[in-house]
């Protein structure tokens, strides 16, 4: 499996012979949007910046709400969550994936505005990769994205969704949140396979949008 981050809260996971991505923006978000085609695209809720299925190459299928969705052998689930703390009064739904393939299990959270209780986490289950909003304002803070990271356990922890030189408004800078981890590794795109998850733990990955 090999997984770019395109910027803000959208990656290019290839996998099985395909590729999916995840929360497409629209070219006002501020970085290079993606041209080349893609074979699925998970929407995690309905704003300019995560819903841009229509700037997409290729026709993909849009995999958008709850419920589970199966393409061949990667299997998606969408689990209900909301962009706010008031159940989504203020500012709506927020759909999470888990993404499995190759025997891997990939969370991406979207844009969650709330940190997920026992009971929802207990429901996910197994995660090897986290891709989780740190940059606070619209989604959870750095304090809250660690906390959460804590209770899932991944393997590997990618933050998304914060500060960055090409994004056009205010989040807070990735270092808010690797700041409370011991060491962090930046890499310009991840290629893995399940045996090199086996002796990983809580690893964190800042990947590079430049590419």
């Amino acid at each position: 499996m090999k997984i770019r981050w395109l910027g803000h809260a959208s990656f290019l996971i290839e996998t099985e012979g395909k590729k999916i991505i995840t929360d497409p923006f629209e070219e006002r978000v501020g970085y290079p949007l993606y041209e080349g085609e893609v074979d699925i695209a998970t929407v995690s809720h309905d704003h300019y910046d995560h819903n841009a299925v229509h700037l997409l190459k290729g026709n993909p299928v849009a995999v958008k709400g709850t419920g589970f969705f199966e393409f061949g052998n990667i299997k998606i689930t969408g689990y209900l969550s909301y962009h706010d703390k008031n159940e989504g009064k203020d500012r709506g739904e927020n759909i999470i994936y888990k993404i499995s393939a190759e025997g891997i299990d990939v969370l991406h959270l979207g844009d969650l505005g709330h940190v997920l209780d026992d009971n929802f986490v207990s429901q996910i289950g197994k995660v090897d990769i986290l891709l989780v909003p740190v940059g606070g304002t619209f989604t959870i803070d750095a304090e809250e994205a660690f906390i959460l990271a804590q209770k899932i356990k991944p393997a590997i922890i990618i933050p998304m969704h914060f500060a960055t030189p090409a994004l056009t408004f205010t989040l807070l800078p990735v270092e808010a949140f690797t700041s409370k981890f011991d060491y962090t590794v930046k890499k310009h795109y991840l290629d893995l396979t399940r045996e090199d998850l086996n002796n990983t733990r809580g690893e964190v990955i800042v990947l590079d949008y430049t590419f």
